[in-house]
């Protein structure tokens, strides 16, 4: 592969996206690709200590919503230069769980902030770097979050926003799913791991192939 291909998840919290990744980064190194997988926030050393402000439940709660989009912003600019570009410029798969549109989701419109100024604010962290594919794994906020309450996930900051927030996060993906049906790919996330799974594997193996046949 010429040059690399940059695949996101995202998705409302609960939504299975860490588990399904390892899974696909397995079944693409597999198939003989060069695969790198990163998460947000974090991936980075600098970025993780980012991570651990933004998350922390207990000593962060009185953080304003600009203060976060910021924060969030600072990890992911390292992230890009530090981790993502570089790969790709070698010419591998990078895959990451969650990424630019996240920030948009849950600042944006689950804050419901203006989302003009976070476009701006996306461009200039990311350098313009945009996803070739994200995969939308979609569930129901209520039983996302029930998933990493049963489940004994950490349960953080952003996890103990009120479920009103959370549906509006899942409708900001939707809206953006809607602007850019070429980008993305929604899966059922309700479903089975194994369906899961097999629907992430075609939409990838797809859009690898399309790239392929562009190049």
């Amino acid at each position: 592969m010429a040059t690399g291909v940059f695949i996101t998840l995202e998705g409302p919290d609960g939504s299975g996206k860490s588990s399904q990744m390892r899974l696909l980064v397995e079944f693409l190194s597999q198939k003989g690709y060069q695969v790198f997988a990163t998460r947000e926030p974090g991936g980075t050393r600098i970025s993780d200590q980012v991570r651990q402000v933004l998350l922390n439940r207990m000593e962060n709660q009185e953080m304003h919503p600009r203060t976060e989009t910021l924060l969030f912003c600072a990890s992911r600019a390292q992230l890009v230069e530090e981790i993502i570009r570089p790969r790709l410029q070698r010419g591998e798969i990078v895959i990451s769980d969650r990424y630019a549109d996240s920030t948009l989701a849950y600042q944006g419109y689950g804050h419901q902030r203006e989302l003009q100024p976070l476009v701006e604010l996306l461009n200039y962290t990311t350098g313009g770097l945009s996803p070739d594919l994200t995969l939308l794994l979609d569930v129901d906020p209520q039983t996302g979050l029930s998933r990493r309450r049963d489940g004994g996930e950490e349960w953080n900051r952003l996890d103990a926003y009120a479920l009103a927030f959370h549906q509006r996060v899942r409708q900001g993906y939707f809206e953006m799913s809607r602007q850019q049906p070429h980008r993305w790919c929604t899966i059922d996330a309700s479903l089975s791991m194994d369906a899961v799974q097999d629907a992430m594997r075609v939409a990838v193996l797809e859009r690898l192939q399309l790239l392929v046949n562009r190049a």
